[in-house]
C-alpha cells in the first residue's frame, strides 16, 4: 500500500480519516499477508517447459524494499531447455546495484542441497545468472543450467532474499 508521503502545511488540523491513511494503513500494511505473482522461467537459450511442474512467488513490499520468494518445483513433464536460467521479479531493481537473491536447491537424487546465489543487475526486472555451488569441488561455482543440477519430479528449487525496487 505505500504511496509518497504527505506534504504537512503548519497550523493545519489534521482530521481522523488522515491519520488513518498516513499512519494507520501505512503501519498496517507492513504487517499485511504476502502478495502472491507468478514469475517467468526463462534461459539464455532454449527456454524451458514447465510441464506438470509448479512455479509460483511471493512478495512483500515496503517502501522500495521488495522481500521476496520464488519456488519451482520439478515435475515428471517438466524439461529443462538449455543456457542459463533466469526468474522475473515482482518490480524493476533500482539503478545502483538492488541486491542478491539465494538460491537452494533440495533435490531428491545423490545431492540432497545446494545453495548458491543470483545477482540482480542494475535496473533489473529478472535475476542475473544463479550460480550454485559445484557439490563435487569445493569453491567452485557454476551458472545453473539444464546440465547441472539434473533435476527430477519433486526437487524444489528456491530463490529467495531482498532487494531495492526502482520505485
Amino acid at each position: 500500500m505505500t504511496f509518497a508521503p504527505r506534504t504537512w502545511v503548519v497550523g493545519e488540523v489534521v482530521q481522523a480519516a488522515t491519520m488513518n491513511q498516513e499512519i494507520r494503513d501505512q503501519f498496517a500494511s507492513m504487517f499485511d499477508a504476502w502478495t502472491s505473482f507468478t514469475p517467468s522461467w526463462t534461459s539464455t537459450g532454449t527456454n524451458p517447459v514447465l510441464g506438470n511442474g509448479a512455479l509460483a512467488g511471493r512478495y512483500m513490499k515496503i517502501g522500495r524494499t521488495v522481500h521476496v520468494i520464488i519456488t519451482l518445483t520439478w515435475g515428471s513433464t517438466t524439461t529443462p531447455g538449455t543456457g542459463s536460467y533466469v526468474f522475473s521479479l515482482p518490480f524493476q531493481g533500482a539503478a545502483a546495484i538492488p541486491g542478491v537473491l539465494g538460491i537452494t536447491c533440495n533435490t531428491t537424487g545423490t545431492v540432497n542441497y545446494i545453495e548458491g546465489s543470483a545477482p540482480l543487475a542494475n535496473g533489473a526486472t529478472t535475476t542475473g545468472n544463479m550460480w550454485l555451488a559445484n557439490p563435487s569441488i569445493i569453491g567452485d561455482w557454476n551458472a545453473w543450467a539444464a546440465a547441472a543440477p539434473t533435476l527430477a519430479a519433486g526437487d524444489v528449487v528456491r530463490a529467495y532474499g531482498t532487494y531495492q525496487a526502482a520505485s
